[in-house]
């Protein structure tokens, strides 16, 4: 046996390291691969985190001009576009009626301080007749009842010229009235600024009883205002003094900055709503969206910018410069205020961390604690990608042909 062994040892020793490579060979081909993960570095960037809203400009100075009068609108002396000085005609209303009440009130005062002057020549005589009662009555030549009517009648006119004298104050109020109305009828500018709208025409007539009907609008453009909505998520976060910037559709490459003025403390539909109309309002407030404006301004000297275009604003709530950042879509569990899991590639394993942020922005978010530049963050691995490239092939294919 042992001869045997000794002359064909080298034919056992290469059937054994054929056996063995065999069975080594079996074993990786039925042991699974190893799995390889997809990983995205801890590294360092700026983070802006920002609202984003739509807007609308309008002169940071805007006023509708209107008739105080009623009557034909004669002359319109301006068009859409043009620039105004403070003080310039812009309108004219037919001052015909305006005329003739002032006329009106005139010719009344003339009346009354006719009747005044009457008065006192009455007021002359009765007070001569007093005083000669008053004589005669001190030599007893006449009787106390002459005196006591002449006392009467001077008192009767001193009253009545009085009354009078209020008349004239009441008619020369009336008077007064009369001019500014008449007045009312020459419209002039309140400001300088442009023609931004024409509401009335030429020939029209404009009747003002109850309100005071527009005829054209004016606008201050060299300092636009932009009315941001903000949504009701975002708008406790805003706050005056944030800086902004927009960008408008006919020049997106041009960014405008200012700072926010001031936030609305209500939605704008807030100020359109009536009484009558809350009721059955907040049935449907729970699926309306609700919008705040803020408010900013921006200097416009070339008129580049218009009234009604629409803005796409940016409001920056704040900033860190070169800080730990990693990629929104790495996070995990949240597990507390600021506070996430992530996944972390310690010495090829996995290993679950817990970290704390702090701003974001679209893409990426601040990382406060937790990780140190240069770690990886597990983002996938090999065995979950293959599983979905078969299940994707699998659905490719179809289901098996029916037998």
């Amino acid at each position: 046996m042992k001869a045997f062994l000794l002359r064909h040892r080298g034919k056992l020793l290469l059937t054994l390291v054929v056996v063995v490579g065999l069975g080594m060979a079996l074993k990786n081909k039925l042991a699974p691969p190893p799995i390889e993960f997809m990983t995205v570095p801890v590294e360092k960037a700026d983070v802006r985190e920002t609202v984003l809203a739509t807007g609308s400009l309008e002169g940071r100075k805007q006023v509708s001009v209107g008739a105080r009068v009623s009557g034909q609108l004669r002359h319109l002396l301006v068009q859409a576009g043009d620039k105004v000085k403070k003080g310039q005609l812009l309108a004219e209303i037919d001052p015909l009626l305006q005329q003739n009440d002032l006329r009106n009130a005139e010719a009344a005062l003339d009346s009354v301080e006719a009747q005044k002057v009457a008065k006192l020549a009455l007021q002359k005589q009765y007070q001569l007749a007093l005083k000669r009662q008053q004589a005669m009555r001190r030599d007893d030549a006449s009787a106390q009842a002459d005196l006591e009517t002449a006392q009467a009648s001077l008192a009767q006119t001193n009253a009545e010229l009085r009354q009078l004298d209020a008349q004239i104050r009441q008619a020369k109020i009336t008077v007064d009235t009369a001019k500014v109305n008449l007045g009312y009828t020459q419209i002039t500018a309140p400001m300088d600024g442009v023609v931004i709208a024409i509401v009335t025409e030429e020939g029209q007539t404009v009747v003002a009883a109850q309100s005071a009907p527009t005829i054209l609008k004016l606008a201050d453009l060299e300092t636009m205002t932009v009315k941001a909505q903000i949504s009701e998520a975002d708008v406790i976060r805003v706050q005056p003094g944030q800086a902004a910037e927009f960008t408008v559709l006919g020049a997106p490459q041009k960014v405008f900055k200012g700072k926010l003025r001031a936030i609305d403390p209500a939605p704008e539909s807030e100020s359109d709503s009536t009484s009558s109309s809350s009721t059955s309002s907040s049935s449907t407030s729970s699926t309306t969206a609700i919008y705040y404006n803020a408010l900013f301004d921006v200097p416009n000297p070339d008129n580049t910018l218009r009234v009604s275009m629409t803005a796409q604003v940016t409001i920056q709530l704040g900033e860190s410069l070169n800080a730990l950042t990693i990629p929104l879509s790495v996070l995990g569990r949240e597990t507390g205020e600021n506070r996430y899991e992530v996944m972390l590639l310690d010495h090829d394993h996995p290993v679950q961390r817990e970290i704390t942020t702090g701003r974001k922005d679209s893409v990426r978010i601040e990382v406060l604690q937790g990780l140190a530049e240069g770690d990886r963050l597990i983002i996938g691995d090999s065995k979950t990608a293959d599983a979905l490239q078969a299940s994707k092939e699998k659905e490719h294919r179809g289901p098996p042909p029916r037998g």
